[in-house]
């Protein structure tokens, strides 16, 4: 008797993290997520964001989108050294987080700090080094964004779009590099985020000298899987 052929297996369905189904645990992170937000509308609205409320907003909104891209990006190395599955269940909400509070900062300083004067917004990328920086994270996390969903994995191939995804990396990079120009003197905070970024970066370098059994090949189509 012939065996029947072995059902092929689509990188979705190899990189399922095993456990049970947890249908409430994205929407409970968007919900959570979107938490600071509210709580941020609600100081503008009892003018309890201090003596430059605009400064205060792009602060907030920067500094959110910089800690849910690297959050998304310490999904997999949390996986690996934790045996958790949830963190891989969870970084396509973080990842798309972040990519929505990056556009609430920007946004806020071209409406707000700028007025929507274009020639005045592309002067002041153009001319400041930090602000140049920011832009380009933003620019990045753009098509990482627009692919972040299953059809996408599939039309652009697992190879290719496993690539692209990769710059999730370099945004963080430059998010990082935006906020150590911005803060000028006191840079603690930007070094401890850019240590825990050079921490995931020699998670990723060890995991490329496992055995190929001891990596996740998997994806589960979305801007953080990309954050292998």
């Amino acid at each position: 008797m012939t065996s029947s052929p072995a059902k092929a297996v689509s990188p979705l369905r190899a990189g399922a993290p095993a456990g049970r189904k947890l249908p409430w645990l994205e929407p409970a992170v968007v919900t959570g997520g979107l938490i600071p937000l509210a709580v941020l509308g609600l100081r503008a609205a009892t003018g309890a964001l201090g003596a430059n409320p605009v400064a205060e907003a792009l602060n907030q909104l920067g500094l959110l989108a910089l800690v849910l891209l690297i959050a998304s990006l310490a999904a997999t190395p949390l996986q690996r050294i934790s045996g958790w599955t949830f963190p891989v269940r969870i970084r396509k909400a973080l990842g798309l987080l972040s990519f929505f509070y990056a556009c609430a900062h920007f946004l806020t300083y071209a409406t707000l700090d700028q007025g929507l004067a274009l020639p005045a917004i592309v002067a002041d990328i153009t001319e400041r080094p930090f602000l140049l920086v920011g832009f380009v994270a933003l620019v990045l996390l753009v098509p990482l964004a627009a692919t972040s969903t299953a059809r996408m994995l599939k039309r652009l191939g697992f190879a290719r779009w496993k690539r692209l995804h990769r710059l999730a990396y370099v945004a963080a990079v430059l998010g990082v590099a935006h906020y150590f120009l911005r803060v000028k003197k006191d840079t603690t905070e930007p070094l401890i985020y850019a240590a825990l970024l050079a921490a995931l970066f020699a998670v990723r370098i060890a995991s490329a000298v496992l055995p190929p059994g001891g990596r996740d090949h998997g994806t589960a189509g979305g801007l953080p899987r990309s954050m292998k």
